[in-house]
């Protein structure tokens, strides 16, 4: 069996990007190899400019990782959680700063044994921080935040892009990719399914579909059904929802509605980041190129 199949992508220089997948999708194959743990059976990886089966040691000193099932020490302090990770660098980073950007500073001198998973998480993010990294590598980074530290996350994400940090960022929290990246990559049974903005993949499958009109006296009867590309159709009072194919035919709908009716309002939503995720993982492939994965130098 194929864990990676046909994957080609690169990422630019300060990209916050998104990598998304339903589980056994290929996401965690693909991070290995970009860390160098794992070599591709065919075509290369390039990880700010080395590729990552030639001498990766040293670069990977440049990279900034928070893995999923990352582990920590129970009798250690945060403090020395941080230490010890800016000695492994030979950085210079100041402990207490990183543990005052993530926001445990004053959890330094605890052990980590009874701290919640918000805090661990916080420190796991902190230790990813040590050095200044090029390449940030994120995997679940909101997994056990609350709303405040999520909130705290994504404006640190953000500001390492300003700086040029290239952030990997693969979560299941669709609505946390949607409010950070840039671009997303969508993969599905060791494919790479979609690749672009997040507007841009909204236009591929349709763009907005969905259109709720607020009506001054609606008719007995609009007939939305009969129109093309109209799926769904809810008459509640005087208020009207309406699911379409693409942006074209919701104008279509407006101009019938209109027609027949006086419009008060109109509310157009576009298909959510989980709509997105659903449709282009439940079951066609697109095609892509040889399996080549870049990070910029």
């Amino acid at each position: 069996m194929v864990a990676v199949d046909d994957l080609s992508f690169s990422i630019g220089s300060g990209e916050i990007f998104g990598f998304l997948g339903p589980n056994g999708a290929g996401k965690s194959t693909t991070i290995d190899i970009l860390l160098g743990y794992v070599a591709p059976t065919a075509g290369h990886a390039t990880v700010l400019g080395q590729d990552v089966c030639d001498n990766f040691a040293p670069t990977r000193n440049r990279i900034g990782i928070l893995p999923e099932g990352y582990g920590l020490y129970d009798r250690l302090t945060a403090r020395e959680h941080v230490e010890w990770v800016v000695r492994t660098k030979d950085a210079a980073d100041d402990p207490n700063t990183i543990l005052e950007r993530v926001g445990i500073a004053d959890a330094a001198d605890r052990r980590v044994g009874g701290f919640s998973k918000g805090m661990s998480q916080r420190l796991a993010f902190g230790m990813a921080l040590v050095g200044d990294p090029d390449l940030l590598l994120l995997d679940e980074p909101s997994s056990g935040l609350d709303p405040t530290g999520i909130q705290e996350m994504r404006k640190t994400i953000r500001e390492l892009a300003d700086d040029g940090t290239t952030v990997f960022f693969s979560s299941h929290v669709l609505s946390e990719v949607e409010a950070v990246c840039d671009r997303v990559g969508i993969m599905s049974e060791g494919r790479l399914v979609a690749l672009d903005e997040i507007d841009a993949l909204r236009d591929q499958i349709g763009g907005s579909a969905r259109l709720t009109l607020s009506l001054e006296s609606p008719p007995r009867s609009l007939e939305l059904e009969r129109l093309r590309g109209v799926r769904t159709v809810a008459i509640d009072g005087d208020t009207v929802s309406v699911d379409c194919r693409s942006g074209a035919e919701k104008v279509d709908v407006i101009k019938h509605v209109d027609d027949r009716a006086a419009i008060t309002d109109i509310v157009s939503e576009e298909p959510s980041m989980e709509d997105l995720f659903n449709r282009y993982t439940e079951g066609t492939h697109s095609e892509t190129d040889r399996q080549i994965l870049e990070v910029p130098q």
